[in-house]
């Protein structure tokens, strides 16, 4: 499991705005692009040639032996990404002993050369968008990020360039966090062309684990948010990250379900989309209990993942009230709808994708207080403290959700006890116990202000 309690992230506001007067407010502000932007390609399906990591390795370029400090770019960001960067392993962990039982489970001839595993494992862009110095062993590199630079390489470092320009060329958005979060959750969570399926994990794949905000900050950092790169840029961090993050997993889910639930002619359905512990724990376990989610679901029925959704329902409590009962109404209708017939999560599915995107908006074009964003925090510990986040996806989700406002609020000094007790209750997926992360989150929320 995928979890972390030590994280350097950018602060969301300065700390002297943490500590004037409650009249002024320090803003959370969200960077929209438009929706042409939001249209284009993900760089593994780019129109632009990749160059490969070489293109950019040099001692002259992004090679250097330490960072520079007289640029606006470090110049070393190669040599962090080889050195420290878990995606320039991606490839080379094709070739372990798990990689190769799994590929055999699935009947494979190679992992190394499977696209099924190399659309996440490497920069598996087209044959022929493969520059001279390409090499798909390179792993998830610059450009699987960064898009191709066949049009941007030489001009990018021009005196008069700018990150209009770059972008214009091919250049991927990667500093705005929706377009950051669509990138990210194509390989960390799924596209409707590439999904880590039911079938991949019973092969021997482990479960996927994802939270924008928290991968972002535990990512080893290779360009620093100052003046100069907010000026270029804008930012995206703390609460702003997570709360973009968590709406675009909940759109993710909901159009993957579509294509895999209901467009699917199989006779058994896609249980990616269903929580992993309701059916994986032992036997003896006697867990299972209603919440207010899942009003009128019985038990003994697989149940879909609803993390991300309980997320935005408790954070819509906060910050856009008028949609949270509207919201929370349309999951216990998916719940319901799950277990009835396809047509009946046809139509549950729709409502619930109507209302998320409703909501979208609403959140993302406001600014936020401290205040709201503690509330935030303290209406998540409050729903855990009551039992309401009793499986291990939805438990998992809330604590890197608290442990990343912590952080922005600039508090984990003092609290990091506290977060390390919670993070305890989850540290083995396998024996997780909500009772025990219910009473851990009580005593964390007394705690808190």
């Amino acid at each position: 499991m995928m979890l972390s309690v030590v994280k350097k992230v950018q602060p969301m506001c300065s700390m002297e705005n943490l500590v004037v007067a409650p009249a002024i407010q320090c803003l959370v502000f969200f960077l929209i692009f438009t929706s042409a932007q939001y249209a284009r390609s993900l760089p593994q399906f780019d129109d632009n040639k990749h160059l490969g990591v070489a293109s950019c390795a040099s001692s002259v370029c992004h090679g250097k032996g330490k960072r520079a400090d007289d640029e606006n770019v470090w110049l070393n960001e190669y040599r962090i990404w080889s050195m420290e960067d878990r995606h320039s392993r991606a490839y080379q962990t094709l070739t372990s002993n798990l990689s190769k039982r799994i590929a055999r489970n699935l009947g494979l001839e190679n992992a190394q050369t499977a696209k099924i595993c190399l659309d996440c494992h490497a920069d598996n862009i087209a044959r022929d968008k493969r520059g001279p110095k390409f090499r798909i062993n390179d792993g998830v590199g610059c450009e699987s990020c960064h898009g191709g630079a066949q049009l941007w390489i030489e001009s990018h470092t021009e005196d008069d360039a700018t990150h209009a320009d770059n972008l214009a060329k091919g250049m991927y958005p990667t500093e705005d966090g929706v377009a950051r979060a669509k990138l990210c959750l194509s390989c960390h969570y799924g596209t409707k062309d590439k999904l880590t399926t039911h079938k991949i994990m019973g092969a021997g794949h482990p479960r996927l684990s994802f939270e924008l905000e928290t991968f972002t900050a535990n990512q080893p950092a290779h360009y620093a948010v100052d003046d100069d790169y907010r000026e270029r840029k804008g930012e995206f961090s703390g609460f702003t990250m997570w709360l973009v993050g968590q709406l675009e997993s909940t759109k993710s889910s909901l159009s993957l379900m579509q294509s895999y639930l209901l467009d699917s002619k199989e006779l058994v359905p896609e249980l990616y989309f269903y929580d992993c512990h309701a059916c994986h724990h032992p036997m003896s376990d006697m867990y299972w209990a209603p919440t207010s989610a899942r009003v009128g679901m019985p038990p003994g029925v697989i149940r879909l993942n609803d993390a991300t959704f309980l997320m935005l329902i408790e954070t819509t409590r906060v910050l856009a009230a008028k949609n949270s009962e509207q919201l929370k109404s349309a999951l216990i209708k998916l719940h319901r709808a799950s277990v009835i017939s396809r047509a009946a999560l046809k139509q549950a599915l729709a409502n619930m994708t109507s209302v998320v995107n409703q909501i979208e908006p609403v959140l993302l074009n406001a600014s936020y207080t401290v205040a709201q964003v503690k509330q935030v925090r303290a209406r998540l510990l409050k729903q855990a403290a009551a039992g309401e986040f009793r499986d291990f996806s939805a438990a998992e989700q809330a604590f890197l959700a608290i442990e990343s406002i912590t952080i922005a609020l600039q508090q984990s000094a003092d609290l990091q006890k506290l977060l390390d007790s919670l993070y305890a209750t989850l540290e083995d997926q396998d024996r997780f116990n909500p009772q025990r992360f219910s009473k851990v989150a009580q005593q964390v929320r007394s705690a808190f202000n």
